[in-house]
């Protein structure tokens, strides 16, 4: 039952102030008995009156019953009602309205029990059945909800409700709505909220992927490893047909290392002559010539004083 209006109560206590004004004048004249009766009719022309008067708000639709039996659709805004023979006894909201429900610990087709939290979007469009063909239609659409998740959930395979939960929402609203549909109730959609597996699965799946991730990175770095080795002997082929690009990178190689890692580096003699450097004293001069830096011209003379060279 819907409260009564603001309206209707100004109404009465307009009608009760007209009245108790009339009663008063009827009482300071000769016949002040009669103010007693006048106020009393008033009285209750204005419960008839405030009783009579309904407004039904933009959302909201009247069901009006006359002797119990269906007598119209009222809303919205301002109608009246026979007292005492009307009555209202439902406000239908046609309004979209949002349910929440749940499945907790129910079994999927493989056997692996979960919790599944979804909402339902539904809203009235006949609020005649609505209100005559099920007693508390709220409760009925989220038992009809519940007992439909349920159902899906058991004739899907978990792996298919992970990666799947469109399908599942689809499945879902076509199924409420043609449970609904003889109350006059639509479903405009069910979006599933969340998907909860036990922990101990949980952590099986966590290390399935983990291994999984561990598989590809292993196979990515194997094919790596191939383009480099194909690189690797496209550039000897070339070495092969141009030895000036051998000596030239081998020399590179050499003038790199020496140069920002400041070691000792020990080459094959071999190397040394097929790179055309001089011998083992060029090397050792090379080497030496890399380790030290120049000097400035400020401190050259200094320099050589302290390290004066032996005849």
């Amino acid at each position: 039952m819907k409260n009564k209006s603001s309206f209707s109560v100004l109404i009465f206590f307009v009608i009760i102030s007209i009245g108790a004004a009339l009663a008063y004048t009827l009482h300071t004249g000769s016949e002040s008995y009669k103010s007693f009766y006048v106020f009393g009719g008033v009285l209750f022309i204005a419960f008839i009156i405030s009783a009579a008067i309904k407004i039904a708000n933009q959302w909201d639709r009247a069901i009006v019953l006359r002797l119990g039996h269906f007598h119209s659709l009222r809303g919205p805004g301002l109608f009246f009602i026979i007292p005492v023979i009307d009555t209202v006894p439902f406000w239908i909201d046609i309004r979209v309205i949002a349910t929440s429900f749940k499945a907790e610990k129910t079994l999927t087709k493989d056997t692996v029990p979960v919790d599944v939290d979804a909402v339902l979007f539904w809203k009235v469009i006949d609020p005649k059945k609505a209100a005559l063909e099920v007693a508390d239609y709220e409760s009925a659409i989220g038992w009809a909800s519940q007992t439909a998740l349920r159902d899906v959930i058991g004739k899907t395979m978990l792996s298919d409700m992970l990666e799947g939960r469109s399908k599942i929402s689809n499945e879902l609203q076509i199924i409420i709505d043609e449970r609904t549909e003889p109350w006059g109730i639509n479903v405009i959609s069910v979006e599933v909220k969340d998907v909860l597996i036990p922990p101990a699965l949980e952590d099986a799946m966590s290390m399935q992927a983990q291994a999984e991730r561990e598989r590809q990175a292993r196979v990515i770095l194997g094919d790596s490893e191939r383009q480099v080795a194909e690189k690797f002997g496209e550039a000897a082929k070339t070495y092969i047909s141009n030895p000036v690009a051998l000596h030239l990178r081998a020399m590179n190689m050499l003038y790199e290392g020496l140069k920002e890692n400041s070691t000792i580096v020990i080459v094959p003699s071999s190397a040394i002559e097929t790179m055309q450097l001089g011998g083992l004293a060029g090397m050792t001069a090379l080497t030496m010539s890399l380790d030290q830096k120049p000097p400035c011209n400020a401190k050259k003379d200094e320099i050589e004083n302290k390290n004066p060279r032996e005849p």
